[in-house]
Protein backbone atom coordinates (compact mmCIF):
# COMPACT_ATOMS: atom_id res chain seq x y z
CA UNK A 1 0.00 0.00 0.00
CA UNK A 2 1.47 3.37 -1.03
CA UNK A 3 1.87 6.16 1.53
CA UNK A 4 -0.85 8.39 0.04
CA UNK A 5 -3.47 5.65 0.13
CA UNK A 6 -2.40 4.61 3.62
CA UNK A 7 -2.64 8.22 4.82
CA UNK A 8 -6.12 8.69 3.31
CA UNK A 9 -7.32 5.40 4.81
CA UNK A 10 -6.03 6.51 8.21
CA UNK A 11 -7.90 9.82 7.94
CA UNK A 12 -11.03 7.91 6.90
CA UNK A 13 -10.73 5.70 9.99
CA UNK A 14 -10.29 8.74 12.21
CA UNK A 15 -13.43 10.24 10.68
CA UNK A 16 -15.27 7.00 11.44
CA UNK A 17 -14.12 7.14 15.06
CA UNK A 18 -15.50 10.63 15.48
CA UNK A 19 -18.73 9.74 13.70
CA UNK A 20 -19.31 6.84 16.11
CA UNK A 21 -18.71 9.15 19.08
CA UNK A 22 -21.33 11.51 17.65
CA UNK A 23 -23.83 8.68 17.19
CA UNK A 24 -23.31 7.55 20.79
CA UNK A 25 -23.92 11.05 22.10
CA UNK A 26 -26.95 11.62 19.87
CA UNK A 27 -28.81 8.43 20.82
CA UNK A 28 -28.31 9.03 24.55
CA UNK A 29 -28.87 12.77 24.91
CA UNK A 30 -32.55 12.94 23.81
CA UNK A 31 -33.63 10.17 26.21
CA UNK A 32 -31.40 10.47 29.28
CA UNK A 33 -33.66 13.09 30.91
CA UNK A 34 -36.72 10.81 30.88
CA UNK A 35 -34.54 7.79 31.73
CA UNK A 36 -33.40 9.53 34.91
CA UNK A 37 -36.97 10.54 35.76
CA UNK A 38 -38.07 6.89 35.51
CA UNK A 39 -35.21 5.95 37.85
CA UNK A 40 -36.55 8.63 40.26
CA UNK A 41 -33.41 10.73 40.04
CA UNK A 42 -33.53 14.40 41.10
CA UNK A 43 -33.11 17.06 38.35
CA UNK A 44 -29.46 17.74 39.15
CA UNK A 45 -28.63 14.15 38.12
CA UNK A 46 -29.01 15.27 34.51
CA UNK A 47 -26.05 17.58 34.95
CA UNK A 48 -24.13 14.90 36.85
CA UNK A 49 -24.76 12.31 34.16
CA UNK A 50 -23.57 14.56 31.34
CA UNK A 51 -20.61 15.81 33.36
CA UNK A 52 -19.43 12.34 34.43
CA UNK A 53 -18.50 11.47 30.84
CA UNK A 54 -16.41 14.64 30.55
CA UNK A 55 -14.75 14.12 33.94
CA UNK A 56 -13.26 10.81 32.83
CA UNK A 57 -12.07 12.31 29.57
CA UNK A 58 -10.53 15.23 31.46
CA UNK A 59 -8.45 12.90 33.62
CA UNK A 60 -7.44 10.38 30.97
CA UNK A 61 -6.81 12.75 28.04
CA UNK A 62 -3.30 13.88 29.10
CA UNK A 63 -2.41 10.29 30.07
CA UNK A 64 -3.36 8.92 26.65
CA UNK A 65 -1.60 11.88 25.03
CA UNK A 66 1.60 11.24 27.01
CA UNK A 67 1.39 7.55 26.08
CA UNK A 68 1.05 8.56 22.43
CA UNK A 69 4.06 10.91 22.55
CA UNK A 70 6.26 8.25 24.13
CA UNK A 71 5.17 5.25 22.05
CA UNK A 72 4.27 7.04 18.81
CA UNK A 73 1.32 4.69 18.33
CA UNK A 74 -2.39 5.38 18.02
CA UNK A 75 -3.84 1.98 17.12
CA UNK A 76 -3.26 0.24 20.46
CA UNK A 77 -4.39 3.32 22.40
CA UNK A 78 -7.68 3.52 20.53
CA UNK A 79 -8.39 -0.20 20.85
CA UNK A 80 -7.64 -0.08 24.58
CA UNK A 81 -9.86 2.96 25.14
CA UNK A 82 -12.63 1.32 23.13
CA UNK A 83 -12.97 -1.37 25.82
CA UNK A 84 -14.07 1.29 28.31
CA UNK A 85 -16.64 2.64 25.85
CA UNK A 86 -18.12 -0.84 25.46
CA UNK A 87 -18.21 -1.49 29.23
CA UNK A 88 -19.77 1.90 29.98
CA UNK A 89 -22.48 1.53 27.35
CA UNK A 90 -23.36 -1.94 28.64
CA UNK A 91 -23.74 -0.51 32.15
CA UNK A 92 -26.03 2.17 30.70
CA UNK A 93 -28.10 -0.59 29.08
CA UNK A 94 -28.51 -2.38 32.43
CA UNK A 95 -29.85 0.76 34.09
CA UNK A 96 -30.88 -0.75 37.43
CA UNK A 97 -30.48 2.53 39.30
CA UNK A 98 -29.55 6.17 38.85
CA UNK A 99 -26.14 5.45 40.38
CA UNK A 100 -25.36 2.70 37.87
CA UNK A 101 -26.34 5.04 35.06
CA UNK A 102 -24.04 7.71 36.48
CA UNK A 103 -21.17 5.22 36.73
CA UNK A 104 -21.81 4.07 33.17
CA UNK A 105 -21.15 7.54 31.80
CA UNK A 106 -18.06 7.78 34.00
CA UNK A 107 -16.62 4.54 32.59
CA UNK A 108 -17.52 5.35 28.97
CA UNK A 109 -15.83 8.72 29.31
CA UNK A 110 -12.46 7.04 29.90
CA UNK A 111 -12.50 5.96 26.28
CA UNK A 112 -13.04 9.52 25.12
CA UNK A 113 -9.59 10.43 26.45
CA UNK A 114 -8.02 8.77 23.39
CA UNK A 115 -9.06 11.81 21.36
CA UNK A 116 -5.89 13.58 22.50
CA UNK A 117 -3.79 10.88 20.80
CA UNK A 118 -5.77 11.30 17.60
CA UNK A 119 -5.37 15.08 17.48
CA UNK A 120 -1.68 14.70 18.27
CA UNK A 121 -1.34 12.29 15.36
CA UNK A 122 -3.20 14.64 13.02
CA UNK A 123 -0.94 17.54 13.97
CA UNK A 124 2.23 15.56 13.38
CA UNK A 125 1.07 14.14 10.06
CA UNK A 126 -0.27 17.33 8.42
CA UNK A 127 1.20 20.58 7.17
CA UNK A 128 0.22 23.80 9.01
CA UNK A 129 -1.57 25.24 5.97
CA UNK A 130 -3.80 22.16 5.52
CA UNK A 131 -4.41 21.51 9.21
CA UNK A 132 -7.52 23.66 9.75
CA UNK A 133 -9.28 22.06 6.80
CA UNK A 134 -8.52 18.53 8.03
CA UNK A 135 -9.62 19.40 11.57
CA UNK A 136 -12.86 20.81 10.15
CA UNK A 137 -13.50 17.61 8.18
CA UNK A 138 -12.87 15.42 11.24
CA UNK A 139 -15.17 17.53 13.41
CA UNK A 140 -17.80 17.42 10.68
CA UNK A 141 -17.68 13.63 10.93
CA UNK A 142 -18.68 13.85 14.58
CA UNK A 143 -21.54 16.16 13.63
CA UNK A 144 -22.56 13.64 10.97
CA UNK A 145 -22.82 11.14 13.81
CA UNK A 146 -24.98 13.61 15.73
CA UNK A 147 -27.18 13.84 12.64
CA UNK A 148 -27.39 10.07 12.11
CA UNK A 149 -27.85 9.23 15.80
CA UNK A 150 -31.38 10.64 16.19
CA UNK A 151 -32.44 8.50 13.21
CA UNK A 152 -31.62 5.46 15.38
CA UNK A 153 -33.97 6.83 18.02
CA UNK A 154 -36.84 6.81 15.53
CA UNK A 155 -36.63 2.99 15.66
CA UNK A 156 -35.24 2.51 19.16
CA UNK A 157 -38.28 4.25 20.67
CA UNK A 158 -40.36 1.31 19.40
CA UNK A 159 -38.32 -1.25 21.36
CA UNK A 160 -40.20 -3.03 24.14
CA UNK A 161 -39.03 -6.60 24.74
CA UNK A 162 -36.85 -8.79 26.97
CA UNK A 163 -33.30 -9.90 26.20
CA UNK A 164 -32.89 -12.66 28.75
CA UNK A 165 -33.25 -10.98 32.15
CA UNK A 166 -32.73 -7.49 30.67
CA UNK A 167 -35.47 -5.13 29.54
CA UNK A 168 -34.90 -3.49 26.15
CA UNK A 169 -36.94 -0.32 25.75
CA UNK A 170 -36.51 3.16 24.31
CA UNK A 171 -34.40 4.21 27.32
CA UNK A 172 -32.06 1.21 27.64
CA UNK A 173 -31.70 0.41 23.92
CA UNK A 174 -29.28 3.32 23.20
CA UNK A 175 -26.72 1.60 25.44
CA UNK A 176 -26.81 -1.76 23.66
CA UNK A 177 -26.95 -0.10 20.23
CA UNK A 178 -23.78 1.92 20.82
CA UNK A 179 -22.17 -1.23 22.23
CA UNK A 180 -22.80 -3.06 18.96
CA UNK A 181 -21.39 -0.14 16.98
CA UNK A 182 -18.27 -0.05 19.13
CA UNK A 183 -17.70 -3.82 18.90
CA UNK A 184 -18.01 -3.74 15.10
CA UNK A 185 -15.65 -0.80 15.05
CA UNK A 186 -13.18 -0.70 12.14
CA UNK A 187 -9.59 -1.25 13.31
CA UNK A 188 -7.64 1.96 12.72
CA UNK A 189 -4.69 2.02 10.36
CA UNK A 190 -1.35 2.49 12.06
CA UNK A 191 1.04 5.12 10.71
CA UNK A 192 4.63 5.32 11.93
CA UNK A 193 5.73 8.64 13.37
CA UNK A 194 9.20 9.82 14.31
CA UNK A 195 10.08 9.77 17.97
CA UNK A 196 10.86 13.25 19.32
CA UNK A 197 11.28 15.27 22.47
CA UNK A 198 9.22 18.20 23.74
CA UNK A 199 9.65 21.63 25.27
CA UNK A 200 9.24 22.74 28.85
CA UNK A 201 5.65 22.15 29.94
CA UNK A 202 5.48 25.29 32.08
CA UNK A 203 6.87 27.53 29.35
CA UNK A 204 4.57 25.91 26.82
CA UNK A 205 1.22 26.46 28.50
CA UNK A 206 1.79 29.79 30.28
CA UNK A 207 2.40 31.76 27.10
CA UNK A 208 -0.22 34.43 26.41
CA UNK A 209 -1.47 33.06 23.11
CA UNK A 210 -1.83 29.53 24.52
CA UNK A 211 -3.82 30.80 27.51
CA UNK A 212 -6.15 32.77 25.22
CA UNK A 213 -6.87 29.78 22.99
CA UNK A 214 -7.51 27.51 25.98
CA UNK A 215 -9.80 30.15 27.52
CA UNK A 216 -11.77 30.39 24.28
CA UNK A 217 -12.08 26.60 24.26
CA UNK A 218 -13.30 26.51 27.86
CA UNK A 219 -15.92 29.22 27.46
CA UNK A 220 -17.29 27.91 24.17
CA UNK A 221 -17.72 24.35 25.48
CA UNK A 222 -19.13 25.62 28.78
CA UNK A 223 -21.81 27.51 26.88
CA UNK A 224 -22.49 24.68 24.43
CA UNK A 225 -22.97 22.00 27.10
CA UNK A 226 -25.01 24.35 29.27
CA UNK A 227 -27.30 24.93 26.30
CA UNK A 228 -27.56 21.19 25.57
CA UNK A 229 -28.49 20.52 29.19
CA UNK A 230 -31.10 23.28 29.19
CA UNK A 231 -32.76 22.40 25.88
CA UNK A 232 -34.40 19.05 26.72
CA UNK A 233 -36.15 20.15 29.95
CA UNK A 234 -37.10 23.45 28.28
CA UNK A 235 -38.73 21.79 25.25
CA UNK A 236 -40.60 19.42 27.56
CA UNK A 237 -41.79 22.26 29.78
CA UNK A 238 -42.80 24.85 27.19
CA UNK A 239 -43.43 22.90 23.97
CA UNK A 240 -44.27 19.36 25.22
CA UNK A 241 -41.59 17.73 23.07
CA UNK A 242 -41.11 13.99 23.59
CA UNK A 243 -38.29 11.71 22.50
CA UNK A 244 -39.32 11.95 18.83
CA UNK A 245 -39.48 15.74 18.86
CA UNK A 246 -36.12 16.03 20.59
CA UNK A 247 -34.51 13.56 18.19
CA UNK A 248 -35.74 15.50 15.16
CA UNK A 249 -34.53 18.73 16.75
CA UNK A 250 -31.05 17.28 17.32
CA UNK A 251 -30.97 16.02 13.73
CA UNK A 252 -31.65 19.51 12.38
CA UNK A 253 -29.07 20.95 14.76
CA UNK A 254 -26.52 18.41 13.55
CA UNK A 255 -27.24 19.30 9.92
CA UNK A 256 -26.68 22.99 10.65
CA UNK A 257 -23.36 22.33 12.37
CA UNK A 258 -22.16 20.01 9.57
CA UNK A 259 -22.83 22.72 7.00
CA UNK A 260 -21.05 25.16 9.29
CA UNK A 261 -17.96 22.96 9.49
CA UNK A 262 -17.77 22.62 5.71
CA UNK A 263 -18.13 26.39 5.36
CA UNK A 264 -15.31 26.91 7.86
CA UNK A 265 -13.23 24.32 5.99
CA UNK A 266 -13.59 26.49 2.87
CA UNK A 267 -13.11 29.73 4.80
CA UNK A 268 -9.95 28.55 6.56
CA UNK A 269 -8.13 28.48 3.23
CA UNK A 270 -8.84 32.17 2.68
CA UNK A 271 -8.90 33.73 6.17
CA UNK A 272 -6.48 33.48 9.10
CA UNK A 273 -7.45 31.24 12.03
CA UNK A 274 -7.52 34.17 14.45
CA UNK A 275 -10.06 36.01 12.27
CA UNK A 276 -12.28 32.92 12.19
CA UNK A 277 -12.01 32.65 15.99
CA UNK A 278 -12.91 36.30 16.53
CA UNK A 279 -15.90 36.02 14.18
CA UNK A 280 -17.17 32.93 15.96
CA UNK A 281 -16.93 34.60 19.37
CA UNK A 282 -18.91 37.61 18.09
CA UNK A 283 -21.68 35.29 16.85
CA UNK A 284 -21.73 33.46 20.21
CA UNK A 285 -22.03 36.75 22.09
CA UNK A 286 -24.96 37.84 19.92
CA UNK A 287 -26.62 34.44 20.46
CA UNK A 288 -26.40 34.85 24.24
CA UNK A 289 -27.93 38.33 24.03
CA UNK A 290 -30.80 36.94 21.95
CA UNK A 291 -31.43 34.13 24.43
CA UNK A 292 -31.39 36.55 27.36
CA UNK A 293 -33.97 38.77 25.68
CA UNK A 294 -36.31 36.18 24.18
CA UNK A 295 -35.81 32.80 25.88
CA UNK A 296 -35.79 33.61 29.58
CA UNK A 297 -39.55 34.15 29.51
CA UNK A 298 -40.83 32.35 26.41
CA UNK A 299 -44.45 32.39 27.58
CA UNK A 300 -44.39 36.16 27.37
CA UNK A 301 -43.04 36.21 23.82
CA UNK A 302 -45.34 36.54 20.80
CA UNK A 303 -43.84 33.47 19.12
CA UNK A 304 -41.97 31.47 21.78
CA UNK A 305 -41.17 28.55 19.47
CA UNK A 306 -39.80 30.89 16.80
CA UNK A 307 -37.66 32.70 19.37
CA UNK A 308 -36.39 29.35 20.65
CA UNK A 309 -35.46 28.14 17.15
CA UNK A 310 -33.60 31.36 16.34
CA UNK A 311 -31.75 31.24 19.66
CA UNK A 312 -30.57 27.66 19.14
CA UNK A 313 -29.67 28.43 15.51
CA UNK A 314 -27.48 31.35 16.55
CA UNK A 315 -25.79 29.37 19.32
CA UNK A 316 -24.87 26.60 16.89
CA UNK A 317 -23.89 28.99 14.11
CA UNK A 318 -20.82 30.22 15.98
CA UNK A 319 -19.72 26.76 17.16
CA UNK A 320 -17.85 25.58 14.01
CA UNK A 321 -15.96 28.88 13.74
CA UNK A 322 -14.62 28.67 17.29
CA UNK A 323 -14.15 24.89 17.40
CA UNK A 324 -12.02 24.59 14.26
CA UNK A 325 -10.00 27.79 14.69
CA UNK A 326 -9.02 27.15 18.31
CA UNK A 327 -7.86 23.56 17.60
CA UNK A 328 -5.87 24.70 14.56
CA UNK A 329 -4.39 27.68 16.42
CA UNK A 330 -3.49 25.56 19.42
CA UNK A 331 -1.62 23.07 17.25
CA UNK A 332 0.39 25.95 15.76
CA UNK A 333 1.28 27.84 18.95
CA UNK A 334 2.40 24.71 20.81
CA UNK A 335 5.33 22.39 20.08
CA UNK A 336 4.62 19.86 17.35
CA UNK A 337 6.75 17.19 18.98
CA UNK A 338 4.62 16.92 22.12
CA UNK A 339 1.22 17.30 20.45
CA UNK A 340 -0.22 14.19 22.09
CA UNK A 341 0.24 15.58 25.59
CA UNK A 342 -0.60 19.15 24.50
CA UNK A 343 -3.85 18.03 22.88
CA UNK A 344 -4.57 16.06 26.05
CA UNK A 345 -4.23 19.26 28.09
CA UNK A 346 -6.46 21.10 25.63
CA UNK A 347 -9.10 18.40 25.80
CA UNK A 348 -8.86 18.38 29.61
CA UNK A 349 -9.62 22.09 29.65
CA UNK A 350 -12.55 21.35 27.38
CA UNK A 351 -13.53 18.46 29.63
CA UNK A 352 -13.59 20.75 32.64
CA UNK A 353 -15.92 23.06 30.72
CA UNK A 354 -18.23 20.20 29.79
CA UNK A 355 -18.36 19.19 33.45
CA UNK A 356 -19.13 22.64 34.81
CA UNK A 357 -21.51 23.60 31.97
CA UNK A 358 -24.13 20.89 32.62
CA UNK A 359 -23.78 21.29 36.40
CA UNK A 360 -24.35 25.04 36.09
CA UNK A 361 -27.32 24.63 33.76
CA UNK A 362 -28.79 21.63 35.59
CA UNK A 363 -29.11 23.64 38.79
CA UNK A 364 -30.47 26.75 37.05
CA UNK A 365 -33.00 25.35 34.57
CA UNK A 366 -35.68 27.49 36.24
CA UNK A 367 -33.39 30.53 36.56
CA UNK A 368 -32.43 31.23 32.95
CA UNK A 369 -31.48 34.87 33.54
CA UNK A 370 -28.66 33.82 35.88
CA UNK A 371 -27.56 30.92 33.68
CA UNK A 372 -27.51 32.82 30.37
CA UNK A 373 -26.09 35.93 32.04
CA UNK A 374 -23.06 33.96 33.16
CA UNK A 375 -22.63 32.52 29.66
CA UNK A 376 -22.61 36.01 28.15
CA UNK A 377 -20.26 37.37 30.83
CA UNK A 378 -17.73 34.63 30.08
CA UNK A 379 -17.86 35.37 26.36
CA UNK A 380 -17.37 39.09 26.94
CA UNK A 381 -14.40 38.30 29.18
CA UNK A 382 -12.55 36.33 26.50
CA UNK A 383 -13.43 38.94 23.85
CA UNK A 384 -11.92 41.65 26.07
CA UNK A 385 -8.78 39.60 26.73
CA UNK A 386 -8.35 38.38 23.14
CA UNK A 387 -4.68 38.81 22.26
CA UNK A 388 -5.35 39.05 18.55
CA UNK A 389 -1.83 40.00 17.48
CA UNK A 390 -0.28 37.00 19.26
CA UNK A 391 -2.56 34.38 17.69
CA UNK A 392 -0.23 33.36 14.86
CA UNK A 393 2.17 30.48 14.30
CA UNK A 394 5.65 31.38 15.63
CA UNK A 395 8.02 31.69 12.66
CA UNK A 396 10.95 30.11 14.51
CA UNK A 397 8.90 27.05 15.45
CA UNK A 398 7.62 26.68 11.91
CA UNK A 399 11.10 26.73 10.38
CA UNK A 400 12.52 24.35 12.96
CA UNK A 401 9.77 21.80 12.40
CA UNK A 402 9.33 21.93 8.63
CA UNK A 403 11.21 18.67 8.17
CA UNK A 404 8.79 16.79 10.47
CA UNK A 405 5.50 18.11 9.16
CA UNK A 406 4.87 16.07 6.08
CA UNK A 407 3.59 12.92 7.86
Amino acid sequence: MDNTRKRNLTFFTIGLIFMLSGIEYAVILPTIWRYLQILEAPPYFLGLGLSAFSLSGLLTGPLFGFWSDRSKTTKSIILFSNLFEIAGNFMYFLGYSKWLLLCSRLVAGIGAGAGSSIFGFLTRSTLPEERAGIFAAVMACRQAGLLIGPAFNLFLRLCDFKLGPFAVNKYTSPGVTTDVLQKDFVTPVKVRLKRSLGLSVCAEFLREEVVVVLTAQFITLFNQTALETMVTPMTQRYFSFGELGNSLMYSLCGLEVILGFFFVRWLSGKVADRAVLAGGLVICCFACVWCLVFLCNPRGANSPLTAFIIGVFLQLLGLPFVAVSQVSLFSKVTAEKTQGFSQGVRRSVGGLATILGPLWAGGLIKNLYIMLGMMLALLLMVMTALSYERLVEPRVVQCGQSSDSGG
